[in-house]
């Protein structure tokens, strides 16, 4: 088994903190780490994030993570992670994530809900 890069372990322990129902964007996970920024986030789930609860950590607009979109959403509504519907208008119909009541921000985990 391959030993992961140092940046990225630490990328994927904040994705297993967030709580169920809760999310967090991919420049609050830099942020929170003080190292990195949103790409470098980004990189770190696509290239090692299946194991990790992947659809915890998100665009900053909310927008579901394209050609994994209906796998996220059966993890948010099994989560109840608040979600804002879609304009009829929008391409697939696809509901986004409520930011304002979904973003964690890593404090306690009983802050969730």
């Amino acid at each position: 088994m391959d030993v992961l890069p140092e940046y990225a372990e630490r990328v994927l322990e904040v994705a297993e903190r967030i709580p169920p129902g809760r999310v967090m964007t991919y420049g609050d996970v830099a942020e929170w780490l003080d190292e990195g920024g949103p790409r470098q986030v980004g990189r770190v789930m696509a290239l090692y994030g299946g194991a990790a609860p992947w659809w915890r950590v998100v665009r900053a607009d909310g927008v579901l993570l394209p050609g994994h979109e209906l796998r996220a959403l059966q993890h948010y509504r099994a989560e109840r992670t608040p979600l804002r519907g879609a304009a009829a208008a929008a391409e697939g119909h696809m509901p986004r994530i409520d930011m304002k009541r979904a973003r964690w921000d890593g404090g306690c985990a009983s802050d969730a809900g």
